[in-house]
């Protein structure tokens, strides 16, 4: 199997590292990360390079590219700890969209919508939903209350999935909700990015699937397949800069890279970021395959990630020292963001047991 990146790709990486490098340093992060997280202005930036449209289809303005090409943008954007919610707007929330004129206007990056799914008490599922869709002469009206929304008051419109009945047995329909019709309350969060709380009731929403839960479960396996490759670059850019500690560094007159044992627990980090960059590839190659692959796949990709992303963040600060906490040192900014990839989307032990569900059949050995 070929892992060659092609010349295409390498230019996107190259394009998103070059802006990244030039117009976000990790002082312009800093000091949005301290005023609140928010981040529309960052959003319009990533528009301006195209990168809104990476995954909407050519018909609708977007690009209609792959998902190597959706993992080599987030790499370079982990890379750079870029909080604006591309990944939620740009690659989640389209494939849930069936409206053209909203799809237009996300590949042009003029509108931010995103996936608003989660709910108090549920966990990581996302197959059961509290929240209740109701007709009414043809409209729909929507009631419930999501959490852990991004960017919940910077957004357009939310993709709310909700029960299409008040039973358990009514399909899942996936709506649109205007952020007009609906309250949000928004906190930053513990990573510099922003997040809030969405309150519907009985919103005006516009119907964009009645039977959405095989796409919302596509939808969450891009959301991790981009998680697992912003961890990757994140934990690249921080192993970098713990390397380049430890060669400047001096105790008992020596640099701490001198020191054998020190040396031994950055190979067992290095280790570790390899490991969850293989799984990375493996995720993104595997989004197009069955469904039941494909789930098994991005779970076994989420469980190597989150192993990987503590131990990565916990070494590296610890081999920083003291001042690998100070909110100052960009150390401690990337820590906190793969602190919060390991939850996205369901957190270790929770794939752990959805890879577990499915080894009945092969006693653990996975073709």
């Amino acid at each position: 199997m070929d892992f060659d990146f092609t010349d295409d790709q390498n230019a996107l990486r190259d394009a998103v590292a070059r802006w990244v490098e030039r117009d976000f340093p990790f002082e312009r992060r800093h000091a949005l990360a301290r005023q609140g997280g928010k981040a529309r202005a960052v959003y319009r930036e990533l528009a301006e390079l195209g990168l809104c449209g990476l995954a909407i289809a050519p018909e609708h303005g977007g690009m209609g590219v792959g998902a190597v090409e959706a993992m080599v943008v987030m790499e370079e954007l982990g890379r750079g700890l870029v909080n604006a919610p591309y990944a939620a707007c740009a690659l989640v929330a389209p494939c849930l969209i069936s409206d053209a004129a909203w799809l237009a206007r996300m590949a042009d990056g003029s509108a931010l919508v995103v996936l608003a799914q989660q709910e108090r008490g549920a966990r990581y599922r996302f197959d059961a939903p509290a929240t209740t869709a109701v007709q009414q002469g043809g409209d729909w009206a929507i009631t419930g209350v999501k959490h852990l929304v991004p960017a919940a008051d910077e957004a357009d419109a939310f993709i709310v999935p909700a029960r299409m009945a008040p039973h358990e047995a009514a399909p899942i329909g996936l709506f649109l909700v205007e952020r007009a019709r609906c309250e949000s309350r928004a906190y930053p969060t513990q990573d510099g990015a922003r997040a809030g709380d969405v309150s519907l009731s009985a919103a005006p929403a516009r119907l964009q699937s009645g039977d959405g839960l095989l796409e919302l479960e596509r939808a969450i396996d891009l959301g991790i397949a981009a998680a697992c490759a912003e961890g990757v670059g994140a934990m690249d850019a921080l192993v970098a800069m713990t390397v380049e500690y430890m060669n400047t560094r001096k105790q008992f007159g020596a640099t701490l890279a001198s020191f054998q044992a020190l040396r031994h627990r950055m190979a067992d980090v290095k280790m570790q970021l390899e490991l969850a960059r293989g799984m990375s590839y493996f995720a993104s190659l595997k989004l197009n395959a069955p469904p039941a692959q494909r789930r098994r796949a991005l779970s076994q990709a989420k469980v190597q990630l989150g192993q990987s992303m503590r131990f990565v963040g916990q070494q590296c600060i610890q081999l920083h020292g003291g001042i690998g906490v100070m909110d100052e040192v960009a150390a401690s900014h990337y820590f906190k963001r793969l602190t919060m990839l390991e939850l996205a989307f369901g957190d270790t032990l929770h794939h752990l047991g959805e890879v577990s569900e499915r080894m009945t059949d092969t006693a653990g050995v996975f073709a």
